[in-house]
């Protein structure tokens, strides 16, 4: 009898074929397998780049909000001369006060109507009340004409029993240290005076207490001789906003 002819051993070959077929289809030399290798690594980090800008969005720019304070409270001082109130009366409000800035990208999907905690804007109002109409209008007047000499954008403006207007800074549209838009108006069922200056959203300093801030509260400078028409008032020296 014939003995039975063995089977070829074709399991090493068969489990080992499609890696052969792999490395022959990678490239030949080292430095080309290290370019593979690199193209792939950043492949992949782009990738991944993109996935967090998709969910976060674009990034809040970083804030100084002593800066920022200073320049608002700049603002509500200059339109406080301006407004040339009789008697100099004291202002209502009067204080730097942060504003709720919203998550972005898909992210924002998850915390629909949720403020960030690490992200606010700032803004500065004060109002008198019992203000005539005639000085308020004298008032918006010399501070409308400044904006407009510095080449402010005026965006809206008033009606008949709220004159009044808003100018956007040109300055502060890509710098979140700028005040952005500045706000006056006269009500005439109360004869409130009232003006606001807001800067828009930025990511706070580690440390942040907008409690305890130094330059949180503001009230207007003594002021003597004729309303100002556009002088400049030196704002006081910027403080750390992170308490020591």
């Amino acid at each position: 009898m014939n003995a039975p002819r063995p089977r070829p051993q074709l399991g090493p070959w068969y489990r080992t074929a499609p890696r052969r077929r792999l490395l022959r289809r990678l490239p030949a030399s080292r430095a080309a397998r290290a370019l593979f290798v690199l193209c792939a690594t950043l492949l992949v980090a782009v990738t991944v780049a993109a996935l967090a800008w998709l969910w976060n969005g674009t990034p809040y720019p970083q804030s100084d909000p002593d800066r920022i304070a200073v320049r608002l409270k700049d603002q509500a001082q200059r339109a406080y001369e301006e407004a040339a109130l009789p008697g100099r009366p004291e202002v209502e409000l009067g204080r730097v006060e942060t504003g709720t800035c919203y998550y972005q990208g898909l992210r924002s999907l998850a915390h629909i109507d949720e403020g960030r905690p690490d992200v606010r804007s700032f803004d500065l109002d004060w109002q008198v009340t019992a203000v005539p109409e005639d000085v308020a209008r004298s008032g918006l007047q010399r501070m409308r004409a400044r904006l407009e000499r510095k080449g402010w954008t005026l965006v809206d403006t008033g009606v008949d029993d709220r004159p009044g207007f808003r100018f956007r800074n040109p300055a502060g549209e890509d710098d979140v240290q700028q005040v952005q838009h500045v706000d006056a108006r006269w009500y005439r069922e109360t004869g409130t005076y009232a003006v606001s200056a807001y800067a828009g959203c930025g990511k706070l300093p580690d440390g942040f207490d907008e409690y305890t801030w130094p330059e949180r509260d503001w009230a207007p400078a003594a002021v003597t001789g004729a309303p100002a028409t556009g002088a400049r008032v030196t704002p006081p020296a910027p403080r750390s906003a992170t308490p020591r």
